[in-house]
């Protein structure tokens, strides 16, 4: 008779939907075989009487027998008279286990990537935080989002384009949306954009990517700055790229030691407008020194202004593609931050001649952006309902960094100093006591708060120790009670005497 495990597996079979479609003897048949095939039956190993089988799975011996039958037509049993039936004696078969040895130890061994693919595994790719947490960095409040309106508008998209909606996009981007971004960035950023130099995409991780590879060959310099954004790292090093750290200082990346640096990077990275993670701008004069240094060189500008639209204190700067006669600087935006992250919805602004390279680039990664969302977008934002949502939120996170920061300068003084930053998500903050960033990082995690170390985005290692702090997707309420937490995880922490 079998083991429980083993009528378990055979009664699951029977009973799983997939196999719904099968004849009844099939199922059993197919159930016998597969515990045969991965050595839960042995060979020579009795099989249930079929009678007996028959009570146990509530079947018919007829059943039994039909399953019985096909095992034995296929090589797997053996039925002898007056003995009953067993698991075949399979020379292949038995090899077959050996090799199911070998594979369960391939499977435990390094996979044979190229070394583009092993460049992209070892970075650990960019994880995005799925249930919003404090204080995971670089997440909006989706809460408060206007979906009611997004809903009666995507029904009006549905009912004026009908199926056509559902097709295949323009892979450059819906020309409405595209007309729309143009407006946007040349009225709020200072932009020099026309709706055919826009290419929709579906993130600006997406963006950097495609930068990445369409601009740059491997063994190629960028410089970036330092500390950067990680994921624009982990593109460019899966890339095969060389990211040539440039140190950052409270008026942005210092310019002078790329126009001094004697190696001929090819492109900048930056974040100008809100550098991350220190959050400081970077100074005109820098802007106007890149851009001539980008020009002379025919070197490119990347600017990720990941962020801009939530500034809290003072006037918003100009994009540097804006400041740019010599048409060197690729902006990248995008609408996770400012609406919502499911929206999946990023976009580039191309010089012109690189509009037709790009956008047959990104054919071969995705194709197009999903036109319902990509129309639905364009109509929330003629109908001046971005812009509005904009102010609201703006208004929001303002009083969140307000309501964090005296909560930290309250509650956790004695561990950290606050970097109060004029726009953004995050706050990022230094460790001023002898508990260690990953001490704190991980203190905090076990008390079900999640924070960004900033070591690991400073290339040179000579960056200090803290974390950054987001404040946008959270309640004050949420804030202050993840703010205690996080108090009690570094006061329980025992820090070593020396």
């Amino acid at each position: 008779m079998f083991r429980h495990s083993q009528l378990e597996s055979v009664k699951a079979w029977i009973a799983h939907p997939a196999n719904a479609a099968m004849p009844l003897h099939a199922r059993i048949q197919r159930a016998i075989r597969q515990l045969i095939v991965n050595g839960a039956l042995m060979p020579g190993k009795p099989l249930p009487a079929s009678r007996a089988l028959a009570t146990s799975l509530d079947v018919s011996r007829d059943t039994i027998e039909a399953a019985y039958s096909q095992l034995h037509a296929e090589g797997f049993i053996e039925r002898r008279v007056g003995s009953g039936s067993f698991v075949a004696e399979m020379t292949d078969f038995s090899a077959g286990r050996r090799l199911s040895q070998r594979d369960a130890l391939a499977r435990n061994q390094a996979p044979n990537l190229s070394k583009r693919g092993n460049a992209m595994f070892r970075s650990g790719g960019v994880r995005e935080q799925l249930v919003p947490r404090p204080f995971a960095p670089g997440l909006p409040e989706t809460r408060s989002f206007p979906i009611q309106l997004w809903e009666r508008l995507e029904r009006q998209v549905l009912k004026e384009t009908g199926t056509q909606a559902l097709l295949h996009g323009n892979p450059q981007g819906a020309e409405p949306l595209r007309r729309a971004i143009a407006d946007y960035v040349n009225l709020e950023r200072g932009a020099r954009a026309t709706a055919d130099r826009v290419l929709v995409l579906t993130s600006s991780q997406q963006a950097l990517t495609l930068c990445a590879n369409m601009l740059l060959d491997a063994g190629d310099s960028i410089f970036i700055e330092d500390p950067a954004y990680y994921g624009a790292r982990r593109a460019f090093d899966a890339a095969g790229l060389i990211p040539v750290p440039i140190a950052v200082d409270r008026q942005g990346i210092v310019a002078e030691h790329i126009l001094e640096d004697p190696l001929k990077a090819k492109a900048v990275f930056l974040t100008p407008s809100h550098q991350f993670p220190t959050g400081v701008t970077l100074a005109l004069d820098r802007r106007l020194a890149l851009i001539e240094w980008a020009s002379r060189h025919q070197a490119w500008i990347i600017e990720d202004d990941y962020d801009s639209e939530f500034r809290y204190t003072g006037k918003p700067t100009a994009s540097v593609q804006g400041l740019d006669p010599h048409d060197r600087t690729i902006y990248i935006g995008t609408f996770t931050k400012s609406l919502f992250p499911g929206l999946r919805i990023g976009y580039i602004v191309l010089p012109p001649q690189l509009v037709k390279p790009m956008t047959t680039a990104r054919t071969l990664l995705d194709g197009h952006t999903a036109s319902l969302a990509q129309l639905t977008l364009a109509r929330f934002m003629e109908g001046g309902h971005f812009g509005a949502h904009i102010r609201t939120m703006r208004n929001i996170y303002a009083e969140r960094l307000d309501v964090l920061t005296k909560l930290v300068t309250t509650h956790l003084s004695e561990f950290i100093e606050p970097r109060v930053p004029i726009g953004g998500l995050q706050m990022p903050c230094l460790l001023t006591c002898e508990i260690s960033e990953r001490a704190a990082i991980d203190a905090a995690r076990r008390v079900g708060v999640e924070l960004l170390g900033l070591s690991p985005l400073h290339a040179s290692g000579t960056g200090r120790a803290g974390f950054l702090m987001g404040f946008a997707a959270y309640t004050p309420a949420e804030l202050e009670a993840a703010v205690k937490k996080l108090k009690t995880a570094f006061q329980n922490i025992k820090v070593p005497v020396v």
